[in-house]
């Protein structure tokens, strides 16, 4: 009998779950699910917050909940296919380019507004509501004229890459390559190399990758490029621990509180800052304007900033910061 009840109150309990979630596409209660990269870090409470805030000024319910690792591929897949039954609308940040298409594609098969942010899904175009993100390509662009002006135009550079199949940190890679180029007197001798998915895992490749550019106590390269917080984190603790940091010119990507205290110190030479919480906040945004049958722009840009000594006390620059850093 005891089972036979919890069977039925959990039935219920499902029923009245499915029925606060579908409450009508458009409507002032419609629930809009956020699925980040993971929960845990900084940067994804500031998309938390960003779209808690939308969700405020819109009268919507927002559902915030990601994998717990940034690699988890499958765990994202299966936090989008169950919120796709639950909510009204889908605001995802995908792991991998490819391997969540088909999940989104099924979703907005469904009728449902798929906006992806942050990093870009694959062949999506055609059934995507929006991307909203950073312009990564030009985010790395940024970084490479900055690292280009600190070195004077001149000097042997490598990147660490951050994972296979992330598409905001490859277009990161990519638009760094490609103005790099730009100043015939710089060499990259590095660029294959990757630091995986954990701080930890970014160390070690890191280390291994100074390791590979060293000429006895003597660094081989002048200057080095990282285009997400963990290769950056990872790189900057291996520079201290070989006793090279500040000794190389190096441009990172993201925030860390740690990345602050390297700016200072001459340890860290810019790094490129996006808007997390402007993402959150656009990309529920424009989950309720289809919701209501509004035109969507395809593509929504939150900008990118450069962070340097030089600015770093600056106002605007030190709100920013505080999205990222707590």
């Amino acid at each position: 009998m005891k089972t036979r009840n919890f069977l039925a109150s959990s039935i219920l309990g499902l029923i009245a779950l499915l029925s606060a979630c579908k409450s009508g596409s458009g409507s002032s209660q419609a629930t809009i699910a956020v699925i980040p990269k993971g929960t845990t870090h900084i940067y994804w409470k500031s998309v938390e917050a960003g779209a808690k805030k939308a969700a405020a000024e819109l009268g919507v319910n927002v559902t915030f909940i990601g994998p717990q690792k940034e690699d988890d591929r499958s765990q994202q897949i299966d936090l989008v296919t169950n919120q796709s039954l639950l909510c009204d609308a889908i605001v995802l940040a995908p792991l991998d380019a490819t391997a969540l298409r088909d999940v989104a594609q099924q979703t907005a098969n469904q009728g449902k507004p798929v906006v992806i942010i942050d990093s870009a899904l694959a062949d999506s175009s055609s059934f995507i509501t929006s991307f909203v993100a950073t312009d990564n390509r030009e985010g790395g662009r940024l970084a490479a004229r900055r690292l280009a002006e600190v070195l004077g135009g001149k000097g042997k550079v490598m990147m660490l890459r951050y994972m296979q199949g992330s598409a905001s940190t490859t277009e990161r890679e990519e638009g760094f390559l490609e103005e790099i180029k730009k100043s015939p007197e710089i060499e990259v001798v590095s660029e294959n190399q990757y630091g995986g998915a954990t701080a930890s895992q970014a160390q070690d490749s890191a280390t291994n990758l100074l390791q590979s550019q060293m000429d006895g106590a003597e660094l081989k390269v002048q200057g080095i490029y990282c285009p997400n917080q963990t290769t950056t984190y990872g790189m900057l603790q291996a520079l201290q621990g070989k006793a090279l940091a500040g000794k190389v010119k190096f441009v990172g990507f993201d925030c860390d509180a740690t990345f602050l205290d390297a700016l200072k110190k001459g340890e860290l030479h810019g790094t490129v800052l996006q808007d997390p919480v402007n993402m959150g906040y656009l990309g529920v945004k424009a989950a309720h304007s289809k919701l209501k049958g509004e035109t969507v722009t395809p593509v929504i840009d939150t900008g990118a900033t450069l962070v340097t000594p030089e600015n770093i006390s600056e106002p605007a620059i030190d709100a920013l910061i505080k999205t990222q850093v707590p």
